[in-house]
């Protein structure tokens, strides 16, 4: 496994990350999966107060409490479930962002979050309240650091400007090169380092069939595959060269990959023992693969 520090922390995360969201329903199976992240040097958890009502912070709490202090664990906070449970609806105050903090940290079984993270953003939220949530619990020992989950260029703008934030929490990939106009640099610029999240595109980059995605028609993700089956080799798959992909971009710390079963587990972890992608081939899959840009929150 690798690491690299998550931007101006002094989190020095692996650069491969659980993502919790996958997780099942089991708390035994659930211990003996993220127990095995731990054995492949895994040391980044990243879960969400809303997945599954909760119950995913308790999992991975319970899984977590008796290494605590060798793993880093990231929540997020900022949607707010109905009261009939038919969604969320958003809440950037202050108020509410303490009020989720403090049900995260008895679900997790932790005082303190490694990493607390604003679970969205637009640019008409009170932006200083919400920042000011966030200094305030660094300030009182509950959260070590924060950062946000958003995609929107216009909020990411907003934040680094205005905030301390260490991460940025962004869809990524080769079939969703958005980011690379303008924000991977902004943030690398700035010192907020990138979890990545979608870097397989929703599996379409690791074998499942072709189907459209955002811009891309059926034809082109199906061309996007191609090109990834004709740089396999040996023990390198489409989905590794797709997590290689990612990772070769300056910017971005760690993939928050969504894992399920061991396969899933043990096929991300092993990113590292594979030879990684020369320049000629990244070079190949850039000028090969469009990148479009985002037509909204610019």
């Amino acid at each position: 496994m690798q690491y690299k520090l998550l931007g101006n922390s002094d989190l020095n995360v692996s650069r491969i990350a659980f993502g919790c969201m996958s997780l099942g329903e089991n708390h035994l199976e659930n211990t003996a999966l993220l127990h095995r992240a731990c054995d492949f040097g895994i040391n980044f958890f990243d879960t969400a107060n809303i997945y599954q009502n909760g119950f995913n912070e308790e999992t991975v709490g319970q899984a977590l409490k008796d290494r605590r202090d060798k793993v880093f664990i990231a929540t997020k906070a900022g949607n707010q479930p109905r009261k009939d449970g038919s969604g969320w609806d958003w809440n950037p105050r202050k108020s509410f962002i303490k009020k989720c903090l403090h049900e995260s940290l008895k679900r997790l079984q932790t005082d303190y979050i490694d990493l607390f993270q604003l679970h969205g953003g637009t640019i008409d939220d009170p932006t200083e309240e919400t920042i000011e949530a966030f200094e305030e619990l660094k300030a009182e020992g509950h959260i070590r650091w924060y950062g946000i989950s958003s995609i929107r260029p216009n909020v990411i703008r907003r934040w680094v400007e205005k905030s301390n934030m260490v991460s940025t929490m962004m869809q990524f990939s080769l079939a969703d090169r958005r980011p690379e106009e303008s924000c991977l640099d902004l943030l690398k610029e700035n010192k907020v380092g990138v979890i990545v999240r979608g870097a397989l595109a929703k599996g379409l980059l690791a074998g499942k069939p072709a189907k459209s995605y955002l811009k891309h028609s059926e034809e082109g993700i199906r061309i996007v595959q191609n090109l990834l089956s004709n740089l396999e080799h040996e023990n390198r798959k489409s989905g590794d060269i797709a997590l290689q992909f990612v990772l070769a971009h300056p910017a971005v710390t760690t993939i928050a990959a969504g894992i399920r079963t061991k396969e899933q587990l043990e096929q991300n972890a092993r990113i590292f023992d594979i030879p990684p992608l020369t320049d000629a081939e990244l070079r190949k899959l850039r000028e090969e693969v469009p990148q479009f840009q985002y037509d909204a929150h610019r």
